[in-house]
């Protein structure tokens, strides 16, 4: 199979498997109310019940090239995309949960989403402004975007603390990239890791306990699929950081938040080569 879609409890240490495939699936987001994750294949996003029944398809309207920065807010009510149908680059867009019309929320292009803010109003994402990789936040109404960072080296991966006062993000601007974290206002930059690996996708926890973040090898650029790596936890401070289990994945794996409601356990994909 080529893609597992896996969940991990952090108080028994297992792993179990939801549901298998041969296609390339990727970025579980899981539901507020705990019943489905969300998941996407070749452009399209389906909602996976945890029972391992076959995914249904979502109806994202004209969004037929999705990629794998979606996810669900705070109140289950609304999906956000990223997709690049109209414009040929990655957009961000809301439509409901159950599926419709996609509306336009960033004018300015490419954008990736990867993180809501707990009240819902506030989007964060990774936008490439002239070839720079800043993150950025801006209204679900849509506005005006507000950059956060400026040029540091490459910056991505952005998620919101459940209690809104920080923004994790991942950065190269010391060299190998690492996890970091910055106010919303765009102040108060504080370096979370200092480690060997290359560390990408900070998610914290529902909770407010824990920091999940996937690592590469130190040597590796980016965020290729395909790769042995690991899934670490930490403090949200960073320490007591620990390797929770390695396998098979990168891009893909976990790029978007993927906790359980209760913080509890999270959702993940493992890959088997082509």
């Amino acid at each position: 199979m080529r893609s597992s879609v896996e969940i991990f409890d952090i108080g028994s240490g297992e792993a179990r498997i939801v549901w298998q495939t041969e296609r390339l699936v990727e970025a579980p987001n899981w539901s507020p109310d705990g019943r489905y994750l969300v998941i996407n294949g070749d452009g399209r996003l389906y909602r996976l019940a945890l029972d391992g029944s076959e995914p249904v398809e979502i109806d994202t309207g004209f969004a037929r090239q999705c990629n794998n920065d979606h996810g669900i807010s705070p109140d289950g009510q609304t999906l956000v995309i990223s997709d690049k149908s109209e414009f040929g680059k990655s957009a961000i867009y809301v439509l409901p949960i159950e599926g419709g019309v996609p509306r336009l929320v960033t004018p300015n292009l490419p954008s990736y989403w990867h993180g809501w803010s707990p009240d819902g109003r506030t989007l964060a994402y990774c936008g490439i402004r002239d070839q720079v990789f800043d993150i950025y936040t801006i209204p679900t109404e849509g506005g005006e975007e507000r950059r956060l960072t400026h040029g540091e080296g490459r910056n991505d991966g952005p998620d919101w603390s459940p209690d809104g006062h920080w923004i994790y993000f991942n950065s190269s601007r010391t060299g190998r990239m690492q996890i970091w974290r910055v106010r919303p206002d765009g102040s108060d930059v504080q370096r979370i890791t200092d480690s060997p690996y290359g560390d990408w996708f900070p998610h914290p926890s529902p909770d407010g306990r824990h920091l999940l973040v996937l690592s590469y090898d130190g040597d590796v650029f980016d965020h290729p699929r395909d790769l042995d790596v690991r899934l670490r936890l930490m403090d949200p401070e960073g320490g007591n950081a620990r390797v929770l289990f390695e396998l098979f994945g990168g891009q893909g794996t976990m790029n978007v938040p993927s906790w359980s409601p209760t913080g509890e356990a999270f959702a993940f994909v493992r890959y088997q080569p082509e």
